[in-house]
């Protein structure tokens, strides 16, 4: 059985404000899910980006604006957004406290492709379970299938 703590996982800065953590994956012996644990200081946000696989975020915590496929709204604690594959989307914690994000992926392993570089290296794919982090600049646009 796996089973992960929320409350004590360990987390990485990944954009300021915004750490996360992927609980379960292809690499923790995952077949066919994977999660993401979000979390939100004030006014931090999770850029724009698309994941290949459907992806179902409830917040825990706090109060984040989702982008989702050229709609915003707010989402509060206890409640969800279905984001389907490929669909653009970002959130943003939009509170004055800090918020807590869970996604659920529809398969075990995902490629995030975001529309804008990261870090010093220009990252724009991140691989989220395989043997070991992946993350890769891209010389030209993602082609859209």
């Amino acid at each position: 059985m796996q089973t992960a703590d929320l409350n004590s996982i360990e987390t990485m800065e990944n954009w300021e404000g915004m750490r996360a953590a992927f609980p379960t994956s292809s690499n923790t012996g995952a077949s066919a899910t994977a999660t993401v644990y979000m979390t939100f200081e004030p006014g931090a946000e999770l850029p724009e980006h698309r994941d290949s696989a459907e992806e179902v975020v409830v917040v825990l915590e706090g109060a984040v604006e989702g982008a989702i496929d050229g709609d915003r709204g707010i989402l509060a604690a206890g409640q969800l957004a279905v984001i389907p594959a490929m669909a653009p989307h970002g959130f943003r914690n939009v509170g004055d406290v800090p918020a807590r994000v869970i996604g659920f992926f529809g398969g075990s392993t995902n490629v995030a492709t975001f529309t804008d570089a990261h870090g010093p290296e220009g990252w724009r794919v991140f691989v989220v379970g395989g043997p070991a982090p992946l993350a890769a600049p891209l010389d030209r646009e993602p082609a859209l299938v």
